[in-house]
Protein backbone atom coordinates (compact mmCIF):
# COMPACT_ATOMS: atom_id res chain seq x y z
CA UNK A 1 0.00 0.00 0.00
CA UNK A 2 0.69 3.57 -0.04
CA UNK A 3 3.99 4.43 2.58
CA UNK A 4 4.92 8.43 1.54
CA UNK A 5 1.79 10.49 0.29
CA UNK A 6 2.19 14.49 -0.99
CA UNK A 7 -0.83 16.19 -0.07
CA UNK A 8 -0.68 20.17 -1.40
CA UNK A 9 -2.28 22.91 0.45
CA UNK A 10 -3.30 26.23 -1.22
CA UNK A 11 -5.57 27.24 2.02
CA UNK A 12 -8.57 26.57 0.74
CA UNK A 13 -11.92 25.23 2.93
CA UNK A 14 -11.59 21.54 -0.13
CA UNK A 15 -7.77 21.75 0.29
CA UNK A 16 -8.30 21.73 4.13
CA UNK A 17 -10.84 18.42 3.92
CA UNK A 18 -8.18 16.69 1.47
CA UNK A 19 -6.01 17.35 4.51
CA UNK A 20 -8.20 15.40 6.61
CA UNK A 21 -8.60 12.94 3.95
CA UNK A 22 -4.70 12.31 3.62
CA UNK A 23 -4.17 12.00 7.28
CA UNK A 24 -7.16 9.43 8.03
CA UNK A 25 -5.25 7.40 4.86
CA UNK A 26 -1.99 7.75 6.40
CA UNK A 27 -3.03 6.68 9.72
CA UNK A 28 -5.04 3.68 8.51
CA UNK A 29 -1.68 2.25 6.32
CA UNK A 30 1.07 3.40 8.17
CA UNK A 31 2.22 6.20 5.61
CA UNK A 32 3.75 9.58 6.06
CA UNK A 33 3.20 13.07 4.87
CA UNK A 34 4.22 15.69 2.96
CA UNK A 35 3.03 18.45 2.59
CA UNK A 36 3.52 20.43 0.07
CA UNK A 37 2.62 24.70 -1.12
CA UNK A 38 3.53 26.12 -4.30
CA UNK A 39 4.92 29.96 -3.72
CA UNK A 40 4.20 31.83 -6.51
CA UNK A 41 6.48 33.76 -9.34
CA UNK A 42 7.13 37.39 -9.04
CA UNK A 43 4.25 39.09 -11.45
CA UNK A 44 6.77 41.03 -13.21
CA UNK A 45 5.82 42.65 -16.31
CA UNK A 46 8.64 44.60 -18.43
CA UNK A 47 5.26 46.66 -19.36
CA UNK A 48 4.25 48.26 -16.35
CA UNK A 49 6.05 51.35 -15.24
CA UNK A 50 5.60 50.75 -11.87
CA UNK A 51 5.76 47.50 -9.52
CA UNK A 52 2.52 46.81 -6.82
CA UNK A 53 4.93 45.34 -4.59
CA UNK A 54 8.72 45.19 -4.27
CA UNK A 55 10.09 41.84 -5.08
CA UNK A 56 11.09 40.95 -1.44
CA UNK A 57 7.88 41.86 0.03
CA UNK A 58 6.21 39.63 -2.41
CA UNK A 59 8.26 36.96 -1.54
CA UNK A 60 8.10 37.63 1.85
CA UNK A 61 4.65 37.71 1.89
CA UNK A 62 4.08 34.74 -0.23
CA UNK A 63 6.38 32.55 2.18
CA UNK A 64 4.79 33.69 5.05
CA UNK A 65 1.17 32.33 3.81
CA UNK A 66 2.49 29.12 2.63
CA UNK A 67 4.26 28.21 5.94
CA UNK A 68 1.43 29.16 7.71
CA UNK A 69 -1.03 26.62 5.76
CA UNK A 70 1.78 24.21 6.25
CA UNK A 71 1.82 24.72 10.10
CA UNK A 72 -1.29 23.94 9.75
CA UNK A 73 -1.03 20.33 8.06
CA UNK A 74 1.98 19.20 10.43
CA UNK A 75 0.36 20.07 13.42
CA UNK A 76 -2.69 18.25 12.43
CA UNK A 77 -0.43 15.35 11.37
CA UNK A 78 0.92 15.31 14.49
CA UNK A 79 -1.92 15.64 16.47
CA UNK A 80 -3.20 12.46 14.87
CA UNK A 81 0.75 10.37 15.04
CA UNK A 82 1.65 10.96 11.36
CA UNK A 83 4.72 11.40 10.53
CA UNK A 84 4.78 14.94 8.42
CA UNK A 85 7.01 17.14 6.72
CA UNK A 86 6.71 19.92 4.43
CA UNK A 87 8.04 21.66 0.76
CA UNK A 88 7.91 24.61 -0.95
CA UNK A 89 8.89 25.92 -4.13
CA UNK A 90 8.62 28.52 -6.57
CA UNK A 91 6.97 27.49 -9.73
CA UNK A 92 5.35 29.26 -12.83
CA UNK A 93 2.21 26.69 -12.45
CA UNK A 94 1.54 24.07 -9.22
CA UNK A 95 1.37 21.33 -11.42
CA UNK A 96 4.86 21.23 -11.94
CA UNK A 97 5.94 21.94 -8.13
CA UNK A 98 3.78 19.27 -7.05
CA UNK A 99 5.01 16.95 -9.32
CA UNK A 100 8.79 17.88 -8.80
CA UNK A 101 8.37 17.59 -4.99
CA UNK A 102 6.58 14.29 -5.32
CA UNK A 103 9.25 12.85 -7.52
CA UNK A 104 12.19 14.55 -5.14
CA UNK A 105 10.57 13.22 -2.23
CA UNK A 106 10.07 9.77 -3.73
CA UNK A 107 6.10 9.53 -2.85
CA UNK A 108 3.98 7.10 -3.95
CA UNK A 109 0.53 9.00 -4.45
CA UNK A 110 -0.41 12.24 -4.38
CA UNK A 111 -3.89 12.99 -2.30
CA UNK A 112 -5.28 16.21 -3.88
CA UNK A 113 -8.42 18.28 -3.61
CA UNK A 114 -10.62 18.52 -7.10
CA UNK A 115 -10.86 21.92 -6.73
CA UNK A 116 -8.99 24.71 -4.74
CA UNK A 117 -8.52 28.73 -5.04
CA UNK A 118 -6.60 28.13 -8.87
CA UNK A 119 -8.90 25.43 -10.26
CA UNK A 120 -12.33 26.63 -10.29
CA UNK A 121 -11.85 27.46 -13.83
CA UNK A 122 -13.40 23.68 -14.21
CA UNK A 123 -16.76 22.47 -13.21
CA UNK A 124 -15.99 19.25 -12.60
CA UNK A 125 -12.38 19.12 -12.10
CA UNK A 126 -9.58 21.36 -11.01
CA UNK A 127 -7.17 22.56 -13.85
CA UNK A 128 -3.76 21.64 -11.85
CA UNK A 129 -5.53 18.50 -10.22
CA UNK A 130 -6.34 17.80 -14.28
CA UNK A 131 -2.82 19.09 -15.18
CA UNK A 132 -1.41 17.05 -12.14
CA UNK A 133 -3.39 13.85 -13.92
CA UNK A 134 -2.11 13.90 -17.09
CA UNK A 135 1.19 15.26 -16.17
CA UNK A 136 2.40 12.72 -13.70
CA UNK A 137 2.88 8.89 -13.54
CA UNK A 138 2.79 9.03 -9.75
CA UNK A 139 -1.02 7.63 -8.74
CA UNK A 140 -3.27 10.32 -7.54
CA UNK A 141 -6.17 10.47 -5.70
CA UNK A 142 -8.46 13.13 -6.56
CA UNK A 143 -10.39 14.33 -3.04
CA UNK A 144 -14.11 15.81 -3.58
Amino acid sequence: MFKHILVPTDGSELSQKAIDGAIDLAQSVGARITAYACLPQYPYSPFADVAVEPPDDFHARAEAEAREHLRAVEAAAQKAGVPCDSATSVESAPYIGIIETAEARGCDVILMASHGRRGLGSILIGSETQRVLTHTKIPVIVYR
